[in-house]
């Protein structure tokens, strides 16, 4: 007999009677725990001693559900979650005094901020520590630190640590003014960092009339960082495993070695750009593409490259070393010059 995920998250909890701490995921990055609330089991899902659960789930309905009791003495709850979408029945409402600590973090960008996680954030009175991991579509304002003041942190008078990175996306339409890097830099002045350096910067792109601004505190514990352009500014991101790459700019094989030096332990990464590199002729005409330095990708497994110059091909194929590739890698190349 082969027990479900939900079978067996279930027998821990009827088994080990006084458990106060519960981790479920395994240790890749894209497991999640596949738990099915409408389970004949589930009724007895749940611990009056549980205090700190960390868990891989696939939706906002899964964090609903544990969040709608069951779990009644529980302070700490970490989750990672797939999507983030409209929940089909279970309400978003009720207090939760004992939560302490929240984390959560979704690698998918979601439409439902202001529908469902900053109501969920609302419920959460007594919070002490919150670490926010998202990416937003917005319609005409990019989330700044002005907005997480007046939406989260003066909704917590408790809160004494927040640590975030909130990248906000929206389509350009009739805008005139748009904010620059250094506008987003100046909401967050008078923000209680607690001794973290909040790091911002905004990406227009007038071909695909899109534009994002990512914010986030460093040093950092995301786990996620994706859409990086030539503006990335850099530093040491330890705890990212899947990293994307997009820009209407070329990127040259300086930039590749910039993403080795601040993502060491990265597993996954995609790439997307159709720009030619603007220095490959002068290395091929002064024939000094032999001293351009290898880079090593040491924990890569996964590589995605999708919507590319012919160019990064090569870049992937001569200059990077790739040992821990397992997945065959699929090209859709709109710009083929091979």
């Amino acid at each position: 007999m082969i027990l479900s995920a939900t079978n067996i998250c279930n027998h821990i909890l009827t088994v080990f009677t006084s458990l106060i701490y519960l981790t479920l995921y395994e240790s890749s990055y894209k497991k999640r725990v596949p738990l099915l609330f409408d389970d004949a089991f589930l009724p007895t899902f749940r611990s009056s001693t549980l205090l700190k659960l960390k868990i891989r789930v696939q939706c906002f309905d899964d964090c609903l559900y544990l969040l709608d009791g069951r779990f009644n003495q529980l302070h700490t709850l970490c989750i990672d979650l797939v999507h983030i979408h409209q929940p089909d029945q279970i309400k978003n409402q009720g207090n939760l005094p004992n939560l302490k600590c929240f984390s959560l973090s979704c690698n998918l960008e979601t439409n439902y901020y202001d529908e469902l996680i900053l109501p969920l954030l609302h419920r959460m009175s007594n919070l002490e520590q919150l670490d926010l991991y998202v990416a937003i579509f917005i319609d005409t304002t990019f989330i700044d630190g002005n907005h997480l003041k007046k939406n989260i942190i003066n909704r917590m008078s408790r809160l004494n640590q927040f640590k975030f990175y909130i990248r906000s996306f929206m389509h350009i339409r009739n805008q005139v003014n748009f904010p620059s890097t250094e506008d987003i830099q100046r909401t967050f002045i008078d923000f209680p960092n607690n001794n973290n350096n909040i790091i911002s910067y905004v990406d227009y792109f007038s071909e695909a009339k899109q534009s994002q601004c990512h914010i986030y505190s460093y040093p950092s514990f995301m786990p996620y960082y994706e859409n990086i352009t030539n503006n990335f500014p850099g530093g040491l991101f330890k705890y990212v495993r899947v990293v994307s790459l997009f820009d209407e700019h070329p990127f040259e094989h300086e930039f590749f070695l910039r993403i080795q030096e601040s993502f060491p332990f990265m597993e996954q990464l995609s790439v997307a750009n159709y720009k030619s590199q603007n220095y490959k002729q002068s290395y091929e005409s002064n024939n000094d593409n032999r001293n351009l330095s290898l880079i090593e990708y040491s924990f890569l497994g996964e590589l995605v490259i999708l919507n590319v110059h012919d160019d990064y091909i090569e870049q992937f194929l001569f200059y990077l070393i790739l040992k821990r590739i397992y997945k065959i890698m699929f090209f859709f190349i709109s710009n083929m010059n091979l």
